[in-house]
This record gives structure tokens, C-alpha cells and sequence, in this order.
């Protein structure tokens, strides 16, 4: 696997300024999909007494890794932000593939893959770059819809959290001065008065523990504490759907949703914190905090552990995570629980299966943040959740609720007959929850449709076009790009008595412009792409992936892929097309070079070194072939590979590749 890795805050400001200028899009987000706020409602919230513009926010984890990531879900209207979970050991071998969004969503993924420090700094990208494209006047924001609550996630033990690195991280992100200063002192020349730019210097004061992964159930509130007291931060603690008990879980997953497939490992109630002990953790904690003067809530819910029948995933990864629409009805029973058991005071945040559907009756039960992961991974990825804002106007509008209190109130008319807590947060979610297991939208039968698959299997050039690959990395890592359709002549020389001897054997076509592509950096082959795509094999795997660095490029011999490393050393270019230096390409496994030179094309690879020139077609011009040639050269990878410089480095940046090239 390829290590993720971010790209340097001079690149991401680069791209996202000319992007916007050029294209009038934002890492391959077009404006279109960008959401600004309602002018006719005001969706704010506040958030242990923080403002946010709204109430929705990606959920801890692939959308909330990295610095593009949290610029291009706050793009789409996201207000609040989870960022990803991390823990002390930040040098996990995640399995691959790790997601699973065929169905209702599936995962073997629960943990940064970025060291602690990469986080940090990827975190205060993200909101430095926001507020760059806040201060350009190039976007339109309603008024208080600019508010934005950053929420840290930790986990998974005392010992690791009170550690001095988890520490440093924790401290890091309270107070990111020095962080901000770094970063502020890299933004390139040409846009200096950006460095004057107010950028936050605390990016969070709240935090959610996450319960998860062997997090020892009685050691929650001591790390609660730990947080509160030492810490100073608001605090929610995320807690698990077992809470509900196997007997429960069954009759909803099983008897009610059709969900029969899915095994709940009975050892797994054994291992998880009980209700008593969840509830003893709520009673003691909440005066703890107010005592502090701050706020403690509770998370619902972690995703559901349960065994892994999957051929998708590695066969030794013996449990996997469902999360998508029944974890919504697990959740919201758990929710119900809570309020029966606490009452509307105990503030709640919510991550469930949450979609367009039931975004606004996420609000309505005053479930503030409620956070998405599995639906922003579907086709559209990042700009779905303007359909979320649409489906809320359009109800709000139909009860005449002008903001986020009188939509709570007017929600549910039907609830007001006979109870005088109609419109309430306790008559609310009774209402909502109360025949949501036997919703056909939650269950079984409807869910299990995967996407469709046509029988042909992906190659390097040319496919369906769909795009599909492209929303739906959470990283951005696929790309598109353009190239001339050719038939490109398929071509070997041979040394034959000293001589070189050039043979035809047909054409490779490239029958569209329109072409796909991978940053390696940034995809961690997760293999949503691969779900999504109607053809088999998998963009990320087949289509032609690009390489930040020669480094990483030579480190991972395994993959096949592209590297271009100018001779200027590596500075950041608008566009490579000209400018000298070597392109690499592994394919198949063998490695080849292609050099431009004073005398001509240099291109090497197994047991060849040639130089040529080539006519204005690109073509060899096979009289001008010298070099050597142990057996035989396979001239067909010098046309693939210069269609590939001019098509990906050669354009107006529309991936990372052209604005960044490193040594």
C-alpha cells in the first residue's frame, strides 16, 4: 500500500486559488455544488456555546483526515467538523480495501493513517485555507453562515491520551499559534498579503472520545475527567450502539429491518460498556463539567462491530463495521433511550446513517451536530450535502419555520393532539423513533440493490466516463485529464547485426479525450472507487496513478505508476508542458525514462537506452533511432508515456500533480 501523503500547504493554496480562478471549481468541486447558507432560513446552532453556521458536518473520519478534505466539506455547507480520530499509536496497518459502500456501508477502517504531527498540521490547513477563501469575496455566505465549530477526536485508552505526544497533539490544537506562523511564513510570494490573514489560532476547544477499539469501558470517565479538568474542553463521549443489549439488537437488525445477514458477536456485549455503566458515567460527568463551567453530551453512536462476510474485504479480517441506514434505527432507539432516561437537557450529537431524508428530523429532535460519513461516500460524494439544505428548506418552508427553534416546535403538527409536550425535544423524537424500525426506507429489501456492473473490466485508456471514481474518493485522489484520441502505433526495435530495426505490430487506440487518473498520494485504496465504478478491476488499481515523488515512486516498486521530476528542482509549476526534466513510468512492473535533451528523446527501460526524434505527430522518426538494445525495446510505452506528460502535466492544473512535483 502507499502511504498517504499530504502536500505541502504552498501546493493546496496554489491549486485552490488558480482551480477557483480558472475553473471556477475547487478540488474538483464545481461551484455549482458549493452551498453558501439559506437566505430564507437561519440554520446556526450553537455547540457548547460555540456558533456554527449549521448543525451539519462530516464525521469523524475519511472526510475529516486530510486538509482538502475539510475544504471541500465545508464547501458543500458542512459547519461542524469532527476531525478524524487519533490515538497514540499512529502507525497502523490499515487492511486494503477498507470501505465497503456497495449496500448500507461497511468498513475495516477505524484510525488516522497519518503520524500525529501530519494530523496537526493537515487539521490547521484545512481551516487556514477556509479562511482564505472566506477573506477572497469570491464566495457567497449568508450572514452567520461563516460560523464553523472544529471538534477534535481522541481515543482509545487513559495511558495513551495522557501521553506526551497525545498531549502535544491535544495542546496543539487548543493553541495552534505556532502551527499557524509556520504555515503563514510558506504562502508563496505572489499571494503575500494573504500572510496578514486573521487565522484562527484556537482551532478547538470541544473534543469527543471516542469509546471504540478496546477502549477500556471503566476507564471512560477518568479520561473524561482528565479532558475536562486538565484540558479545559468541552467533552461528549461517543458511545456504542450494543447499548441497546443482543435482545433489542436482534428483534430491530433481525425480526423488524430483515437485516439477517448481519452477526452481532455475542462476546461483543460482554466486551462493551453496559447501560448502567453508561449511565452511572452521564450522571457523574454532567455536574463534573458544570462545576468547570463547561459542557459535557453524549455521542450516538459508534459504528455496530459484527463479523465480516465479505469477499470485499481481506479474509483475515475477522469483524467489520456497518454503519448507513440500520445503524440510523439502532441509533435513533438509543436516542429515545437517552431522553426517556435524561430528559431534553443532555445534549446529544448524532452519527447514524445520516442523508437528505433524515437530516431534517435529525434537527427536529435537536440532535446538534449530526455528523455524515457513510451517505458522503455514495456518487456525488462532498456535493450531496446541498440536498440535505434543499430537503430542510422545503419542510421548514411547509410548516412556515423561519429557524432552527421554531422548526423543532413545528415539525411534527401531528404530535400536538392531546400533548401538551407537542413540539418538544422528548415529543419530537418519540414521534420520529416510534415506527422508524418498520420504515421500508431502513430496511432489508430495499437496501440490498449494489450498484450495477456492465461485464467489461477497466483498462489504463478510455472507459464508461461516468466520473463516478471522482466524487466518491474522500481524498480527491482520482482525477480527470485530457488527451488527443490517436491510434498510437505499436512499435518494438531490435538490434540486428549492430543495426537498430524498428517493427510494427498495430496500434494502441485512445478513442476518447476524456481520460481518468490517480494521485497516488492521497489514495490510501480504500476501493470505494472500485464499488462504484460500473466496470471491474478498479480505477485506483487500472487507470494510470501519479506519484508525488521519485521517492515514493522508487519505494513502492509494487505499484505500477508515473512520476515527472523537473530539473529545477522540484518547485511548484502551473504547468510542467516544457519544462525540463525526467518522466518516470513503471507499467507492468518494468521501469522506462523519458528525457527531453538538446539532442533529442532520451527513453530508456528494460535492457534499452535509445534517443530519436519524433515528427509533429509524435511519432519516432525511426531514421533517428541510436542507442542500445540488449533484446528488444516496446516503443509503445515512449507513446503512452508522452500523451501522459502533455495530458496530466502538461494542462491547466485540474489535479495535485501539476502544481506539485517534488524530487
Amino acid at each position: 500500500m502507499v502511504d498517504l501523503r499530504p502536500q505541502p500547504f504552498p501546493a493546496l493554496l496554489t491549486r485552490m486559488l488558480d482551480e477557483l480562478r480558472d475553473d471556477d471549481a475547487i478540488f474538483g468541486l464545481p461551484r455549482r455544488r458549493f452551498f453558501g447558507g439559506d437566505p430564507a432560513h437561519d440554520l446556526s446552532v450553537t455547540i457548547h456555546g460555540q456558533a456554527a453556521g449549521c448543525s451539519l458536518g462530516p464525521a469523524a473520519g475519511p472526510h475529516t483526515q486530510m486538509a482538502q478534505n475539510i475544504v471541500l466539506a465545508w464547501l458543500g455547507g458542512c459547519r461542524v467538523f469532527e476531525l478524524k480520530t487519533v490515538q497514540i499509536n499512529d502507525r497502523l496497518k490499515i487492511p486494503r480495501p477498507c470501505i465497503d459502500m456497495a449496500t448500507v456501508g461497511y468498513n475495516v477502517e477505524w484510525s488516522q493513517e497519518l503520524r500525529l504531527a501530519e494530523s496537526l498540521d493537515e487539521y490547521v490547513k484545512g481551516a487556514m485555507l477556509i479562511e482564505v477563501l472566506m477573506a477572497s469575496g469570491q464566495l457567497q455566505l449568508e450572514p452567520g453562515f461563516a460560523n464553523i465549530v472544529y471538534d477534535m477526536s481522541v481515543g482509545y485508552d487513559l495511558d495513551g491520551i495522557t501521553s506526551p505526544v497525545m498531549n502535544a497533539f491535544i495542546d496543539g490544537l487548543i493553541d495552534c499559534s505556532a502551527t499557524v506562523d509556520r504555515l503563514r511564513r510558506e504562502i508563496p510570494a505572489e499571494h503575500s498579503a494573504l500572510r496578514d490573514l486573521p487565522f484562527p489560532t484556537q482551532l478547538c476547544s470541544t473534543l469527543t472520545l471516542s469509546t471504540f477499539h478496546g477502549c477500556p469501558p471503566e476507564q471512560i470517565e477518568a479520561i473524561t475527567r482528565h479532558l475536562l479538568a486538565e484540558k479545559g474542553l468541552h467533552c461528549s463521549v461517543k458511545l456504542n450502539p450494543l447499548l441497546l443489549g443482543q435482545r433489542r439488537m436482534t428483534e430491530l437488525l433481525h425480526e423488524r429491518m430483515g437485516y439477517t445477514d448481519v452477526t452481532v458477536a455475542a462476546e461483543s456485549f460482554e466486551q462493551d460498556a453496559t447501560w448502567d455503566q453508561a449511565t452511572t458515567i452521564i450522571e457523574r460527568l454532567r455536574p463534573f463539567a458544570a462545576e468547570r463551567g463547561l459542557g459535557f453530551g453524549i455521542k450516538l453512536t459508534n459504528t455496530l462491530v459484527v463479523e465480516n462476510n465479505l469477499e470485499f474485504f481481506p479474509a483475515d479480517e475477522k469483524l467489520m463495521y456497518l454503519s448507513g441506514q440500520p445503524l440510523h434505527v439502532l441509533a435513533m432507539h438509543l436516542v429515545r433511550d437517552v431522553r426517556r432516561a435524561f430528559g431534553p437537557e443532555l445534549p446529544i450529537s448524532f452519527s447514524a446513517g445520516v442523508d437528505k431524508t433524515n437530516y431534517p428530523d435529525t434537527l427536529a429532535l435537536g440532535l446538534i451536530p449530526a455528523t455524515v460519513c457513510t451517505d458522503l461516500l455514495r456518487p456525488g460524494g462532498y456535493g450531496r450535502s446541498a440536498a440535505y439544505f434543499a430537503a430542510l428548506a422545503s419542510r421548514m418552508t411547509e410548516v412556515g419555520a423561519q429557524d432552527v427553534n421554531s422548526w423543532i416546535a413545528l415539525a411534527y403538527p401531528a404530535t400536538a393532539s392531546g400533548d401538551d409536550r407537542a413540539g418538544s425535544l422528548l415529543a419530537n423524537t418519540e414521534h420520529y423513533v416510534s415506527g422508524l424500525a418498520d420504515d421500508p426506507l431502513y430496511s432489508r429489501v430495499k437496501t440490498n440493490k449494489p450498484p450495477r456492473k456492465v461485464g467489461s473490466t477497466l483498462e489504463l485508456f478510455d472507459c464508461l466516463n461516468c466520473d463516478k471514481c471522482v466524487p466518491v474518493c474522500p481524498n480527491a485522489a482520482n482525477f480527470t485529464y485530457e488527451l488527443p484520441a490517436a491510434d498510437l502505433p505499436r512499435v518494438t526495435v531490435t538490434s540486428v547485426d549492430g543495426a537498430l530495426r524498428a517493427e510494427h505490430h498495430g496500434v494502441l487506440t485512445v478513442a476518447k479525450e476524456h481520460q481518468l487518473a490517480n494521485f497516488a498520494d492521497f489514495c490510501n485504496e480504500c476501493g470505494n472507487c472500485d464499488i462504484f465504478c460500473p466496470e471491474d478491476g478498479g480505477p485506483y488499481v487500472l487507470k494510470p496513478r501519479f506519484f508525488g515523488s521519485l521517492s515514493d515512486w522508487s519505494e513502492h516498486s509494487d505499484h505500477d505508476g508515473f512520476v515527472f521530476v523537473p530539473a529545477d528542482g522540484g518547485r511548484p509549476h502551473s504547468s510542467t508542458d516544457g519544462v525540463p526534466g525526467s518522466f518516470h513510468g513503471r507499467i507492468g512492473g518494468q521501469e522506462y525514462r523519458l528525457d527531453q535533451q538538446a539532442d533529442g528523446l532520451h527513453f530508456s527501460g528494460p535492457g534499452f537506452a535509445l534517443t530519436f526524434a519524433v515528427n509533429d505527430e509524435g511519432e519516432v522518426i525511426e531514421d533517428t533511432l541510436s542507442g542500445t538494445v540488449s533484446a528488444s525495446a516496446d516503443l509503445t510505452w515512449y507513446q503512452v508515456m508522452a500523451r501522459l506528460r502533455t495530458g496530466v502535466y502538461g494542462a491547466a492544473p485540474r489535479c495535485y500533480v501539476g502544481v506539485s512535483v517534488a524530487p
